[in-house]
C-alpha cells in the first residue's frame, strides 16, 4: 500500500511470567480498512489487541497512532486519543442504565448555568443520542432505554457495546468477537455497521473466530500464530480453508504480504 498506517505496532513483547504472549509482533491497520485479526486460541490476539488499546503495557517495541508513538497507560488514555474497544468480555456495569453504560465516562452536561456551574447532566439529550445510535444498529427491539444493562439479553448487550464504540471512536475502532454472542439476525446487523462505519472512513479493527463473518466484511487479514504476525492476506485471493492452514501451521503462507 502507498498511504501510510495510521495505527501501528512494531516488535511488540509481552511476558507473562515465562509465557511469551507477543513475540516481536507487527501490525499496521490503514485508512478505512477492516483489518480482521485470526488466530488459533492461545496464538496472542487478546494480548495484541490489549496492547494496542492500552489494557496492557507491552515490555519491548513501537506504537504509533497516525505517526506519532504513543504509550499508552490505561483504555481512557486509548480512548482519549481516539480508540474505541468493543472487549470480548462487553465492560459493560450491569447495573448501570443502557444511557448511563453508553455515556460513561463522557456525560454531557447541562448547556446552561446549572450544567457548567452544578454540573448536571443533560439526560434527555443523552437518551436522545442513546436511541439514536442504538437504532442505527436496528437494536430497538430495547422499549425502555432506562433499564439496567443486567436485565438485557446477551445479545441485546452486545449491541449496546458496539452501539457505543460506533458513537464514540473519532479514530479507529477494535472489535473483539462482536457476534460470537449473538444470533443470525443481530449478527447481520452488526455486519452492517461494521460496512457503514467503514463506509464513513473509519478503520475497523475485527478480532474473530467466525471464518465467513471475516471473510465478507474484511479488506484484509492479519494471521496472528506463535505470538507474531505470520503473513497479512487478500480475502478476495484466498480461501478460508487456507486461512485456517495458515494460522495452525498445516500450511506455509503463499501470495501473501510478508510479516
Amino acid at each position: 500500500m502507498t498511504q501510510k498506517p495510521i495505527l501501528t505496532g512494531r516488535g511488540l513483547v509481552k511476558h507473562y511470567g515465562r509465557v511469551t504472549a507477543l513475540d516481536r509482533c507487527d501490525f499496521d491497520l490503514y485508512p478505512g480498512e477492516v483489518l480482521a485479526v485470526i488466530g488459533d486460541n492461545g496464538a496472542g490476539k487478546s494480548s495484541l489487541i490489549k496492547a494496542l488499546s492500552g489494557a496492557i503495557q507491552i515490555d519491548e517495541g513501537d506504537i504509533e497512532l497516525e505517526g506519532q508513538p504513543v504509550n499508552f497507560a490505561s483504555p481512557l488514555d486509548a480512548r482519549d486519543a481516539g480508540i474505541e474497544t468493543v472487549y470480548q468480555t462487553l465492560a459493560l456495569s450491569p447495573a448501570l442504565s443502557i444511557v448511563d453504560n453508553m455515556f460513561v465516562g463522557r456525560e454531557i452536561r447541562k448547556d446552561n448555568f446549572m450544567g457548567r456551574y452544578l454540573k448536571m447532566l443533560d439526560q434527555k439529550k443523552m437518551e436522545e443520542l442513546a436511541r439514536e445510535k442504538l437504532s442505527d444498529l436496528g437494536l430497538m427491539t430495547i422499549q425502555n432505554i432506562n433499564q439496567a444493562v443486567e436485565t438485557l439479553s446477551g445479545g441485546q448487550r452486545q449491541g449496546v457495546a458496539v452501539a457505543r464504540a460506533a458513537a464514540f471512536g473519532s479514530k479507529v475502532i477494535i472489535m473483539d468477537e462482536p457476534t460470537a454472542a449473538l444470533g443470525v439476525k443481530e449478527s447481520r446487523r452488526v455486519l452492517d455497521l461494521i460496512r457503514d462505519v467503514k463506509a464513513k472512513g473509519m478503520p475497523i479493527v475485527l478480532i474473530s473466530h467466525n471464518m465467513p463473518h471475516v471473510f465478507e466484511v474484511a479488506d484484509r487479514i492479519h494471521v496472528h500464530r506463535l505470538g507474531r504476525r505470520l503473513c497479512v492476506i487478500d480475502p478476495k485471493e484466498h480461501t478460508m480453508n487456507d486461512a485456517v492452514a495458515y494460522m495452525t501451521g498445516a500450511k506455509a503462507p503463499e501470495g501473501a504480504e510478508a510479516a
